[in-house]
């Protein structure tokens, strides 16, 4: 995943350019959204979706993890 340069964190994006940022396919984001998998807020502007550059920072943010074992 790749981080968004804080400039640009009130940009919408398109979903193929989030997907991009996320390591993912537009078809796997189009999944989250409809199945409401990951809290990962979108606009719908007429009958396009888009997704504000902030909000795909923060879901990265919420993601970052320090290592992958479970707390006893």
């Amino acid at each position: 995943m790749q981080s968004i340069p804080k400039s640009n964190l009130n940009k919408l994006l398109e979903p193929e350019t989030t997907a991009d940022l996320l390591g993912i396919t537009a078809g796997t984001l189009q999944v989250w959204r409809s199945t409401g998998r990951y809290n990962l807020p979108f606009v719908k502007v007429g009958g396009r979706v888009m997704y504000r550059a902030e909000d795909v920072q923060a879901f990265i943010e919420r993601r970052l993890h320090n290592h992958t074992g479970s707390v006893a």
